[in-house]
């Protein structure tokens, strides 16, 4: 019998099961072939659907496609059990060896887990998801699926021989581990557990792009040389420095500009690893890093460059540098989203409308970041590892033969330090990626439990201590030691310095007492322009702001910004004076950044105050690094000495981050709010030290009897890079509005992607609180099914974004006016 996977829309032509796992066996070899992976991928796609080769699975599609009124709930019957149960009964037994029962383990996780997430092997509760699938799980017609199986896609002897192959390389991979000295000691479920979700990524993008090629009725891309096209971008990049060198002064900053950037293009020649690159602020650090990896990418063979930056706000100015350079948009990708849509679960357990027919529509696109340069963000960067659902890990493959440049790295949340650095050290180890941490302020990674694997000399600058000396442009001037201010006596000392200064940046805590100086000293200054700046105005308003803010300062007209810590990175701006609310240290270097940025004047100021209106009490990150730097400060001032003198040095910075991290230790294994263990505790514990394990043989009194002991489910579906904030909201400003009238009006797939992409420059993220505050005001509105979400008019103010308030006067108001 021909049993059916797939029945295409346009024209009901029918995929025949042998030929979806056939071909999707061949797509997943082609990807895992670059990992010593091909057999062990191919595996997974050639059982992951065995289990629809039944009369159910035939009746369930049939009646979905000719008869819909009468169909079946979506995934009613289940498909993806029966390949990872015939792995388990064919090679989980005590006559088959150890690597056999593991690879059972491994590959038959990621096959019953391909509509969903990989499965704990043991949960929190003692439960066994992954043993009772394959293991207790009833499945009908079994028998016939296997004699399908070994008739029309492959023989009981070839299946052997495939699964043969299989457990050579994963006795090839056990062995490179115990040939890396890093994993030496460390648990092997470290990177075993990687292993198992490099595979799984690998059949989730085979599976879906399989599916793809037949719903769109094409064959599959040739991928572009990635070789011809960096040669050709290196020859742009090194056009576009020749005339930065022409045009610039032969100052001494410029020098170094210039002398960092050829040291990167130098150090470029060795081999993969991980690496440092701390070009102080103002250095050109984008460009100088682009040349690396230009560089490092032709002499490596490495097939893709990503930059993750920590901020969506600064993303779009990174990568249009990078466009800008290469004149190529084709080949590179920006992937990042403010705007929330359905999730795959909530469409899957949804009600198909056309509204979420289309946004799975969207979902099944091509997704997997096969593109040879790519702008991300760190929420997305640490998805693809950790993340649930099946779209994010698909991309987790192709971050094999990459670079991967971290800009701003010192951005790194606090509570996903241990998790990045082993996903790190894993690319490294295994998957051939070089990556570079990118910032003015190094973080001290090596220095925590679960380390970053930095060994020997992996500074890319030479002689770094003179070169922060050469760019030394501010001094630090302590009025925050001995008392704190008031947001009225904060108002008073901006209107003392604006006699003394064209141009002041003053960088707070929060929004509230951003908003509130904002107000107090607007109207007190009318030769000056006073703007403010934060995250409750969407980023084309910010965008919008910072662009008139420039035109000023290269005028050198009168100015004072109000901002949040959004402008600290990635801003190119350059104020005469800066006024900087206590914070972390890092801040506070990139603070500096903003002041006498380029040189402008011998000295810049940067003025350190305690505001004492501040409230912290949520924000206990900043919290804690506001008292370190302040003991800082005492300590330089009781002696002059110490941190070599300088705030700013990396003495100092090394010092702070020290404690920051021990401060945080164990915070840093990102811990489950109400329980007593980490994620790290779920993903990375091995069997003999697995509480759960002992828990459950205590309990049932009976051996556990799987090799794997993690709980990669519980994990995922805790996991999330930003805790707290929860829907998006278009805002109606700009071109936003006519965005938001669209909304119920647009007609294809491809035009609601278009406005979705759009919509990002005009959206803000709200906190819990904003948010049902907003809501019990009716000033927020749903839209397509609840999935978009838009705010009112008089909620937003072209000054200084949202109002929680809904005080702001509608327009047709002020032009009676």
């Amino acid at each position: 019998m021909n049993y059916i996977a797939h029945i295409r829309d346009i024209d009901k032509k029918e995929q025949s099961v042998k030929h979806h796992l056939l071909d999707s066996k061949s797509i997943a070899e082609n990807l895992g072939e670059k990992l010593d992976l091909k057999y062990l991928s191919g595996l997974a796609a050639l059982l992951h659907d065995f289990g629809k080769a039944s009369p159910e699975f035939d009746d369930y599609i049939y009646t979905a496609v000719y008869n819909p009124e009468n169909a079946k709930a979506r995934g009613s019957v289940d498909h993806s059990t029966a390949g990872g149960k015939l792995l388990f009964d064919l090679f989980h037994n005590p006559q088959n060896n150890e690597y056999e029962q593991l690879l059972a383990e491994i590959v038959g996780n990621a096959i019953i887990s391909h509509h969903n997430y990989l499965q704990n092997f043991i949960s929190p509760d003692l439960e066994l998801p992954y043993l009772n699938r394959v293991a207790n799980k009833p499945i009908d017609y079994y028998e016939e699926m296997k004699d399908y199986f070994f008739s029309e896609v492959m023989s009981k002897k070839e299946f052997h021989r495939y699964v043969s192959e299989a457990m050579n390389e994963l006795e090839r991979f056990l062995k490179r581990i115990d040939e890396t000295d890093f994993y030496s000691g460390e648990p092997l479920e470290m990177p075993l557990l990687f292993l198992t979700k490099v595979i799984f990524s690998i059949l989730i993008d085979a599976d879906r792009t399989n599916t793809r090629l037949f719903e769109e009725n094409i064959q599959e891309e040739v991928p572009s040389d990635t070789n011809i096209l960096f040669e050709r971008y290196f020859e742009k990049l090194q056009v576009k420095l020749t005339e930065l060198q022409s045009k610039s002064d032969s100052t001494k900053i410029n020098q170094l500009r210039q002398e960092m950037s050829q040291q990167c293009e130098e150090f470029a020649a060795k081999k993969t690893g991980i690496y440092t690159l701390s070009i102080p602020t103002g250095g050109g650090k984008t460009l100088a890093s682009f040349r690396y990896a230009l560089k490092h990418a032709l002499l490596h063979q490495k097939k893709r460059i990503i930059y993750v930056v920590p901020f969506t706000t600064i993303i779009e100015q990174n990568a249009k540098e990078i466009r800008d350079i290469i004149d190529d948009d084709s080949h590179l990708l920006e992937h990042h989203s403010n705007v929330s849509f359905l999730t795959e679960e909530e469409i899957n357990e949804s009600d198909f409308d056309e509204t979420k027919r289309i946004q799975k529509k969207l979902l099944l696109a091509k997704d997997n970041w096969d593109s040879p340069i790519i702008f991300t963000s760190m929420v997305q960067f640490l998805n693809v590892f950790y993340a649930k659902g099946t779209r994010n890990i698909r991309r987790l493959h192709n971050l094999s033969d990459a670079i991967i440049i971290f800009d701003e790295a010192q951005k790194i949340p606090t509570k996903c330090v241990s998790l990045f650095n082993e996903a790190l050290n894993f690319l490294n180890s295994f998957m051939n990626t070089t990556s570079i941490l990118c910032t003015a302020t190094q973080p001290t990674l090596k220095d925590v439990s679960h380390k970053l694997n930095l060994i020997g000399e992996v500074e890319i600058i030479k002689n770094l201590d003179d070169v922060l000396e050469s760019f030394k442009r501010v001094e630090i001037k302590d009025c925050a030691t001995n008392h704190s201010i008031t947001t009225n006596q904060l108002a008073e000392m901006v209107i003392e310095h604006d006699e003394l200064y064209r141009s002041q940046l003053i960088i707070l805590n929060t929004k509230t007492v951003v908003k509130k100086l904002y107000l107090a000293i607007k109207d007190q200054l009318p030769d000056t322009a006073v703007y403010h700046l934060s995250t409750s105005m969407c980023p084309k308003h910010r965008m919008e702001i910072l662009e008139e803010i420039r035109t000023k300062l290269a005028n050198k007209e009168k100015i004072i910004c109000i901002s949040t810590q959004l402008i600290e990175a990635g801003v190119d701006v350059s104020f005469e004076s800066v006024i900087r609310s206590l914070t972390g240290l890092d801040s506070i270097a990139q603070a500096a950044g903003r002041c006498n940025r380029h040189g402008e004047h011998e000295i810049g100021d940067v003025y350190l105050i305690d505001h004492q209106e501040e409230v912290l009490t949520r924000l206990e990150e900043i919290d804690e690094g506001k008292a370190i730097t302040k003991k800082m400060l005492v300590d330089i001032r009781n002696d002059p000495k110490t941190y070599q003198g300088d705030l700013l040095s990396t003495t100092a910075m090394n010092f702070y981050f020290r404690t920051f991290y021990n401060k945080f230790c164990v915070t840093l294994d990102y811990v489950f709010k109400k329980e007593t263990y980490t994620h790290v505790d779920l993903l990375f514990t091995n069997f003999f030290d697995n509480r759960f394990v002992s828990e459950y043989q205590s309990k049932f009194g009976k051996n556990y009897s799987l090799f794997f002991s993690s709980s990669m489910s519980t994990s995922a579906k805790n996991f999330e890079v930003i805790s707290n904030m929860t829907k998006s909201v278009i805002v109606p400003y700009g071109y936003g509005k006519e965005i938001i009238a669209e909304l119920n009006s647009y007609r294809s797939v491809e035009d609601f992607s278009k406005l979705m992409k759009t919509a990002q420059l005009y959206t803000i993220n709200l906190y819990n609180y904003e948010f049902n505050l907003l809501e019990k005001q009716k000033a927020i509105l749903p839209y397509l099914g609840d999935s978009v979400y838009v705010l009112v008019d008089n909620y937003y103010s072209k000054e200084h974004g949202l109002s929680l308030q809904g005080d702001v006067e509608m327009e047709f108001l002020e032009f009676l006016a």
